[in-house]
């Protein structure tokens, strides 16, 4: 039986209770909630929505209704915030009454309440705590992560040397050298890209992450009682088993030779708390096996799709648009010539560090946000928003908010620039959020993305394939959690700098 089918049965099935689930208190009908589209009995506005780009018609959708307003996926309610004004006056004038993680089903499942990016409470604070600590020790923004990030880029120079300009698919060897940076920081080590624990570990990871995004996993989130025919949420739970019990393969390796007092990595840092507490007789400890396996999932997952698909968002872009590879080629050659970039340069390549930010704008990586939710009840903008409400900061609604960018639409580096060609900060750049729930990895991310562009920039010219011209390069995403370019080749070509 397909999902529709499914779903029609189950509308018929549930019909007596629709009153029930859309139903108001006589006190809550005085109150002015954001407007919308009026909900369906049972699938509530889910023929509104292109659930394969749902991020497009949620912005469509604000246009009509301004920049707060309320959805329904299924029977769930979801207030939807649009526009960088709104947006940081929610994630941060009033961080305290957003920032509790809306816990959908599926991430439910996944998680158990452990880990970091989709707990609350005690929990999410102690994990969010430690996280920062060790990240900080082992490099986040300082020299020693730059120093990885410099080993790493030289080997991932050579594979890309080794198709000596002829077409290929950068997808895993890019995923690879950005997934071995929070590996280092995590375990004190890097893998190798043949390393086949390594190759799967990264594969189930990035494959999860476009599945938690397909229509049928939104389903199961409006209608959990689907869980049976939704084959996706069965496939993310069997790679998730399989990446929990590799990860607890590498901890207990680690444990063996643990060192309190000298940490590796931020699992040694862990296991060193977890001693302590159990030393001192602490009860109701944090510091358990499943927080320490879920956080090291978390950072694994998210310390490497969003970097490595903006990385190549940038080679596309750059093949896409050769007069601004030329631009940043010129640059880069002029400041540094041969030697290797640091991030000491980023502040006298303003036309390179321009053009990484507009990547990231442009490719919009975490177009939807992550679901926010209320911790009490909120007036906000005049509307009346209940205690536990969903609620998304559209992160699309941000980078390409028309008030705050000429262009929203294209590829424009001069987003970034002032009239003398100097870089300039912009308030609406928010790529990693705002607020409490902000990325604990954006120091390191916005390192790792200078220096892989900039290194890889210096020693290479991306081009299409023979026989594709740049207009025919495919901008189109490929929509999961996050926005990854769609599967293609390019072309790095040495460059004699």
């Amino acid at each position: 039986m397909s999902l529709v089918n499914v779903l029609l049965c189950a509308v018929l099935m549930l019909l007596p209770v629709v009153m029930l689930l859309f139903s108001r208190s006589s006190s809550q009908k005085k109150l002015k909630e954001p407007p919308g589209p009026k909900p369906l009995p049972i699938i509530g506005n889910i023929l509104d929505l292109d659930f394969k780009r749902l991020y497009v018609s949620l912005c469509s959708m604000s246009k009509k209704y301004g920049p707060i307003f309320t959805v329904y996926l299924g029977p769930k309610k979801m207030v939807v915030l649009a526009g960088y004004e709104t947006v940081k006056q929610a994630l941060v004038h009033r961080a305290e009454e957003f920032e509790d993680r809306d816990i959908n089903p599926m991430f439910s499942d996944f998680n158990q309440g452990h880990g970091i990016l989709f707990s609350n409470g005690e929990n999410w604070k102690a994990m969010r705590r430690f996280a920062l600590s060790p990240l900080r020790d082992f490099g986040m923004g300082k020299r020693g992560s730059e120093e990885r990030i410099i080993d790493e880029i030289q080997y991932l120079k050579e594979v890309f040397k080794q198709f000596k300009g002829k077409p290929f698919d950068n997808t895993g060897p890019v995923t690879y050298a950005v997934s071995n940076i929070i590996s280092a920081i995590v375990y004190g080590s890097r893998f190798d890209y043949s390393d086949p624990v390594f190759q799967d570990m990264v594969h189930r990871s990035s494959a999860n992450m476009k599945l938690m995004g397909s229509p049928s996993v939104q389903l199961y989130n409006m209608f959990p009682w689907l869980r049976s025919w939704i084959k996706n949420r069965n496939l993310i739970m069997i790679n998730r088993g399989q990446v929990i019990n590799q990860i607890n393969e590498l901890v207990e390796k680690l444990q063996e030779s643990l060192n309190p007092q000298d940490c590796r990595g931020v699992v040694d840092c862990f296991l060193a708390q977890q001693k302590k507490a159990e030393e001192s007789g602490e009860k109701n400890s944090f510091f358990h096996r499943q927080n320490l396996l879920y956080t090291v999932a978390n950072l694994f997952g998210a310390g490497t799709d969003t970097t490595a698909a903006t990385l190549r968002w940038g080679f596309l872009f750059m093949a896409k648009y050769p007069h601004i590879q030329d631009r940043v080629h010129e640059e880069i050659d002029r400041v540094i010539g041969g030697r290797q970039p640091v991030m000491e340069d980023r502040k006298n390549l303003p036309y390179t560090d321009a053009v990484i930010h507009e990547v990231q704008r442009l490719a919009d990586v975490s177009a939807l946000g992550v679901p926010h939710s209320t911790t009490c009840d909120v007036t906000f903008q005049g509307y009346f928003i209940k205690k536990g409400t969903t609620v998304l900061p559209l992160l699309a609604s941000v980078l390409n908010d028309e008030n705050e960018w000429e262009s929203p639409h294209t590829f424009n580096p001069a987003h970034f620039l002032d009239k003398q060609g100097r870089f300039v900060k912009k308030d609406a750049f928010l790529p990693f959020s705002a607020g409490r729930r902000i990325c604990v990895g954006e120091s390191l991310a916005k390192m790792e993305l200078f220096l892989f562009f900039s290194s890889l920039l210096q020693h290479f010219h991306f081009t299409p394939p023979p026989g594709v011209t740049e207009d025919q390069l495919d901008l189109t995403p490929v929509v999961g959690t996050t926005l990854t370019p769609t599967p293609h080749e390019l072309c790095a070509v040495s460059r004699i700098v």
